[in-house]
């Protein structure tokens, strides 16, 4: 089956919230790397919440497409650290990077805890 087809046979609801959980993995990463620059002590809260929402969203993301009976809690535990790394980069709400992160999480914390509420 390829990926398009497997794609094909998901809900609109699971394709959303996989497309939510990229989306999030991709722009936790690219404010990890903007975090690195920026340095200091006060990141690592910040870093540790990056780190866990983008290896969570992506197993997220996987464990969906693969239709693993484990999806509707890893989408719940997902749900959390993207409500965790939002809250996170709130905490510098003048970095333009940080919102457009915390808005990522948000949306895809939102699509998480549908998916969650569903039986896969």
């Amino acid at each position: 089956m390829t990926q398009a087809e497997s794609m094909s046979a998901m809900s609109k609801e699971m394709q959303d919230c996989v497309a939510a959980c990229m989306e999030c993995h991709s722009v936790c990463e690219e404010t990890m790397s903007s975090c690195m620059q920026m340095g200091g002590q006060a990141q690592m809260q910040i870093m540790r919440a990056l780190i866990d929402c983008a290896d969570m969203t992506r197993m997220c993301a996987d464990m969906m497409m693969r239709r693993s009976p484990l999806s509707a809690e890893m989408c719940a535990m997902c749900a959390k650290a993207c409500e965790m790394c939002a809250e996170a980069c709130m905490s510098m709400p003048d970095d333009p990077q940080m919102m457009r992160c915390a808005q990522a999480c948000r949306h895809c914390a939102e699509t998480c805890r549908a998916m969650a509420g569903m039986a896969m």
